[in-house]
């Protein structure tokens, strides 16, 4: 996997693979990511939580394997 960019990890995902995907790009735990996220949503109301996660989980692209070739420039 490219370090540069960003992923959803499918294959190490619970919900939609956004968590285990900023854990592998920031290189810390998909775990204390979730963490934040679920801390963040009671914190934050709830709500906006929902639809920063909604809009990564739609805004991200997915690599569905580890050994998935990442298709940069390729139209």
């Amino acid at each position: 996997m490219n370090s540069n960019r960003l992923y959803r990890l499918r294959y190490q995902s619970v919900i939609g693979g956004v968590a285990a995907g900023l854990g592998a790009h920031l290189g810390i735990d998909r775990a204390l990511v979730r963490i934040l996220f679920v801390l963040l949503f009671f914190f934050a109301a709830g709500f906006p939580m929902i639809l920063v996660y909604l809009a990564l989980w739609i805004a991200l692209p997915k690599q569905d394997s580890p050994h998935e070739p990442t298709l940069i420039g390729v139209s």
